[in-house]
């Protein structure tokens, strides 16, 4: 995959529901060859090249298989098809900031790998005020997901008490949303469930956050 292909992704979508509610759901959001692509990457990773998810950030970053179980790779840029989803992501985070004027400067995303039984556990990717994260992105990468596997990401209203969706992880769905406002969990899946989950940031990059 050339990294510098040409885009025929429209981002006014996402424009529009980061604008108003602040969190959309894209379903066919990348074309299934770049899905494709990307799941073959992650699946020929090594076992050693996933590491356990950490929570906390810096100093304070941990490891709590009572919050999260998943495992997880830092995407840079080191092989094609990463270096295209990472152009793409910028092409948006120009498009955000041209748009919504958010001031957005970096990008950071990661695999992610559920096996069996893994989860993570009602979380916000950001507190308002005290992370650099602004936006949350989620790419789904399975293909033929059905309801019986499980595996949904349940998003909340601010209030954390209140399900406003509830996705399934189906391939090339992208979900995003603004990393402060909506509390989310992901369930146990009942297959293994891959993913790239991936924030926008501003300059401050010593502001703590919650989670990786």
């Amino acid at each position: 995959m050339n990294a510098v292909a040409k885009f025929e992704v429209d981002f006014s979508d996402i424009i529009a529901a980061l604008a108003g509610p602040g969190i959309g759901v894209f379903p066919n959001f990348i074309d299934s060859q770049i899905v494709a692509s990307l799941r073959h990457d992650v699946l020929s990773l090594g076992e050693h090249e996933l590491s356990p998810a950490g929570i906390g950030r810096a100093h304070a970053l941990q490891t709590n298989g009572n919050i999260r179980s998943d495992k997880t790779r830092w995407l840079e840029g080191d092989r094609p098809i990463q270096q295209y989803y990472l152009a793409l992501m910028s092409r948006l985070k120009h498009t955000l900031n041209r748009e919504l004027f958010l001031g957005l400067k970096d990008y950071e995303c990661h695999y992610a790998l559920y096996q069996t039984g893994d989860f993570y556990k009602k979380h916000l990717d950001a507190f308002r005020g005290r992370s650099n994260r602004r936006i949350t992105t989620v790419l789904y990468l399975n293909d033929d997901w059905q309801v019986e596997h499980g595996g949904e990401l349940v998003v909340y209203a601010a209030n954390g008490t209140e399900p406003v969706h509830r996705i399934l992880p189906s391939a090339g769905t992208l979900v995003c949303f603004l990393a402060d406002e909506f509390p989310h969990e992901v369930l146990p899946a009942h297959r293994d469930r891959l993913s790239i989950a991936g924030w926008f940031r501003i300059d401050d990059p010593i502001a703590p956050s919650l989670c990786l």
